[in-house]
């Protein structure tokens, strides 16, 4: 990795901290004012209790401590309802901030693993890389790698992982969920994954691998390691961006293995000719 990525590299990962060190003060911001409030709610019950006491002792001023204890009740009443305002926000707050924290490490760990996909130029290798950042980060357990024949018009699968590369039927460009989010490079997702059966006609998620506009392949994934009722906005994110940087990386190693052919080809021939 040169200076330059390396720099990206962290310069990224002290973004990350900050969004953390965000969270970590705004949850600090509630418990202080939760403990603020709590306290003051202290002080209105003792003075509350005071002027009950001096009520019933009697004197001149009994009139105007009625109206300071109703004054007294009306800001307790206003306090417990912010108290209870805060701790509904607290438990928000809570949710929200786990919610970030699991998005922020997958964002991060796919940040870390694009850098692992442009490291080499050899296409298995890059497929092999592909394949383990579906299985670690998007917990796929079945799922495989479909690759487009310009030349026919037709999607097949080069690499697969819980099935194999016979099991799963070409597709032509076009035709079905897999060639239409081919020809059309828009995601496809079931809305329903409760009552999915595996159907290779019909995967249960469906990333085209596109550079720019032109689409190369898709990802169709038919079954996750752990079982989801639905797609939270974070998966459709980290779909995305890995399909985008899987797709430069296939197509720059494919790119590669042929002019490395053509080279050693051409290589071939010159030695024929000078011999």
């Amino acid at each position: 990795m040169s200076t330059d990525e390396e720099k990206g590299v962290h310069s990224r990962g002290e973004e990350f901290l900050q969004v953390f060190k965000k969270g970590a003060e705004f949850t600090q911001d509630l418990l202080k004012e939760n403990e603020r409030l709590r306290y003051r709610l202290l002080q209105l019950e003792e003075s509350l209790h005071s002027a009950a006491q001096t009520t019933h002792t009697g004197g001149d001023s009994e009139k105007r401590l009625l109206l300071r204890i109703a004054e007294l009740e009306r800001e307790k009443d206003e306090i417990l309802n912010r108290i209870k305002q805060v701790e509904e926000e607290n438990k928000d707050f809570a949710t929200r901030y786990v919610d970030i924290e699991n998005e922020n490490n997958n964002l991060a760990n796919l940040y870390i693993a694009s850098y692992q996909l442009h490291s080499t130029l050899d296409f298995k290798e890059v497929l092999q890389i592909i394949t383990e950042i579906l299985i670690n980060l998007i917990g796929g357990e079945e799922f495989a790698i479909m690759l487009l024949d310009e030349k026919i018009n037709e999607l097949t699968a080069v690499a697969t992982e819980g099935l194999t590369r016979e099991e799963i039927p070409s597709v032509k460009y076009g035709s079905g969920i897999i060639g239409k989010v081919a020809s059309t490079g828009e995601n496809y997702f079931i809305d329903d994954l409760t009552s999915y059966k595996r159907n290779f006609a019909h995967p249960i998620v469906c990333i085209p691998l596109k550079i720019k506009e032109h689409v190369i392949g898709v990802i169709v994934i038919y079954k996750l390691l752990m079982q989801k009722t639905q797609f939270a906005e974070v998966d459709y994110e980290l779909f995305t961006l890995l399909a985008g940087h899987a797709a430069t990386a296939i197509f720059s190693s494919k790119l590669y293995s042929e002019s490395e052919r053509k080279l050693s080809t051409i290589q071939g021939f010159i030695e024929l000719l000078t011999k």
